[in-house]
């Protein structure tokens, strides 16, 4: 199946790249990129002048369960120019439903390709999100890693709720920075709301990548390769965070296995 759906979220935004070449696996009625690394970074390098403007969302068993659960989350997640498979079950999955090529395509790892060709590509980067401490050791390590590499501009938003006004002057800060890349750390749903509510009036494309931030900021370390291999980074994440992730976990998996398994019951009953 490919994204023949072309509706924005933002019902204003006129899409510049339609989504008909790319090629979902509905779960739980969310399209996810039916992808693999190398064929989601060759298609936003070849077509990132027309992605301004748009965004990616990263998605996993969590905002998946979230967005079938809550229909106004699911428009978020259905209404960029797509949604990369970040939790493996959800490419496991995508790979048993007939889509052999699908693989796990992580935002902290989309992040690491992007930023070791920008410097040869001229891409800019504006980081949106976190805390200034952390955008500041975000920033420090990135010059260390990608000598030459293009920051144009951070913003730390306050934790509240931001105005009118506030908002106006922060996406004026994001568009006079020039951005090709406008990187969203603000934690899922909150990230994919704010990256649908901007569609069009942001200029960049916006991708919400969670804890990529605090990733390359040094502040969390990713999981070994073997557990990412195996599916396990989320393992990996509730040892570290076990207070504010096991309810969540405990939840989503849950519901997500069950429907998993009811639809596969659906199936061979028709069959």
């Amino acid at each position: 199946m490919h994204g023949g759906e072309t509706t924005a979220y933002n019902p204003d935004y006129l899409r510049k790249q339609e989504k008909a070449s790319i090629p979902v696996c509905n779960i739980l009625g969310v399209d996810v990129a039916a992808i693999d690394m190398k064929w989601l970074v060759a298609y936003i390098s070849g077509n990132l002048p027309e992605l301004s403007g748009d965004y990616i969302c990263v998605t996993n068993v969590h905002t998946v369960v979230t967005a079938y659960e809550d229909p106004e989350y699911r428009k978020v997640l259905n209404g960029g120019i797509m949604a990369i498979p970040d939790g493996g079950p959800l490419s496991s999955l995508g790979r048993r439903r007939g889509f052999p090529a699908m693989r796990r395509t992580t935002g902290p790892d989309l992040m690491g390709e992007i930023f070791r060709i920008s410097v040869s590509q001229g891409y800019r980067h504006f980081f949106y999100g976190s805390t200034e401490e952390t955008l500041g050791k975000l920033a420090e390590r990135l010059e260390a890693a990608h000598g030459g590499i293009q920051i144009a501009g951070m913003y730390s938003p306050p934790f509240g709720p931001v105005s009118a006004a506030e908002d106006e002057e922060i996406v004026r800060l994001i568009n006079e920075a020039r951005a090709d890349f406008v990187w969203v750390g603000l934690g899922a749903p909150k990230q994919e709301r704010w990256m649908a509510e901007h569609q069009g009036k942001v200029k960049g494309l916006m991708v919400g990548v969670g804890a990529g931030f605090d990733y390359f900021a040094g502040n969390i370390k990713r999981a070994p390769e073997w557990m990412q291999r195996g599916n396990l980074e989320w393992v990996y994440r509730l040892m570290q965070e076990p207070g504010r992730l096991f309810g969540r976990y405990l939840h989503t998996n849950a519901v997500f296995i069950g429907q998993v398994i009811r639809e596969w019951i659906g199936a061979l009953a028709k069959g």
